[in-house]
């Protein structure tokens, strides 16, 4: 595991790491209540540490929250200055912030909506998320199904929704895979254990489209951008389960992952079985824009 740096916004104040404690008998340790965000800085060209597409996360966030009916005692603004106090505070530059909000409330009942949650901001040095970026991923498709939203809230990275993943990421890791993908109850593509998928399909760019039981990934937004400025075709609409080995190219996307290709599929390459080109420009390309050597996205960078 990767070692938290050494101080943690912790409700609008620093505290020492090893002093943020949470007791046992709290109810999001317990069933799993809380809402959290993965965000990214980066070292840039002009020597100043940049945070990528700050004011997309807090805001996905707060909405988070606000389906959980979880009352944030904080405003959008002074979360992303506590964001940014942080990243400061700890001296991150290539690091993965981690915002959570969650219930210390004791007891063993469901019902905590009335009660004030705690928020805190955590940083680490960050670098690959997923060993095998640089070869290309093996992917297994799971047995299990990403959840409903009939019967939870995959729009919203709930501290309980992983739960799926856990299992899925599990087996496939027994079975020697790097990665698994999840489809949806209907059995069509939704996504990754904790990332979004595209496909590339004769010269253009395939992916689920929202109606898919899938997070609304701001990496995924950020590559539908991307391709739609460099002149990049992108189709979004439901993605069938055979046409993940029919695919040219596939890869990952995330704020952990980044742009990552994926080279099989249950033992079946992908393509030529190598990382094909598009997804290696997708991939150029979005890391020219979070270490700030790109005018045109520039405005995606909030500079600490």
């Amino acid at each position: 595991m990767v070692p938290a740096h050494k101080y943690v916004w912790y409700n609008g104040s620093f505290k020492k790491f090893d002093d943020v404690k949470v007791h046992v008998f709290t109810h999001t340790l317990q069933y799993g209540n809380g809402v959290f965000e993965g965000i990214r800085s980066y070292p840039t060209a002009n020597g100043k540490v940049a945070v990528f597409r700050l004011r997309e996360h807090i805001d996905r966030f707060l909405n988070g929250a606000k389906v959980l009916h979880m009352r944030i005692p904080f405003t959008r603004q002074q979360l992303m200055d506590a964001v940014a106090d942080t990243v400061k505070k700890n001296n991150a530059k290539h690091s993965y912030i981690r915002p959570l909000a969650y219930y210390e409330t004791f007891g063993i009942s469901l019902h905590v909506a009335d009660e004030k949650p705690s928020v805190s901001i955590t940083t680490m040095e960050f670098g690959e998320y997923i060993k095998g970026k640089e070869r290309g991923l093996r992917c297994m498709v799971s047995s299990w199904r990403k959840v409903d939203s009939s019967m939870l809230t995959p729009l919203v990275k709930a501290t309980g929704n992983y739960l799926s993943s856990v299992l899925a990421l599990s087996d496939a890791k027994a079975a020697g895979y790097d990665e698994v993908i999840l489809l949806s109850e209907d059995g069509h593509v939704d996504e990754g254990s904790g990332e979004n998928i595209f496909l590339v399909e004769n010269g253009k760019l395939v992916t689920p489209a929202k109606d898919a039981n899938m997070l609304f990934g701001i990496t995924r937004d950020s590559i539908i951008k991307i391709a739609e400025s460099i002149g990049l075709e992108v189709e979004q609409r439901p993605v069938h389960r055979e046409e993940l080995v029919m695919a040219d190219e596939v890869f990952l996307t995330g704020t952990a992952a980044e742009v990552t290709p994926v080279v099989s599929i249950n033992g079946t390459g992908v393509g030529n079985g190598k990382i094909g080109p598009i997804t290696k420009m997708v991939n150029d390309r979005y890391m020219r824009i979070v270490t700030g050597q790109d005018e045109e996205f520039k405005h995606w960078l909030t500079y600490v």
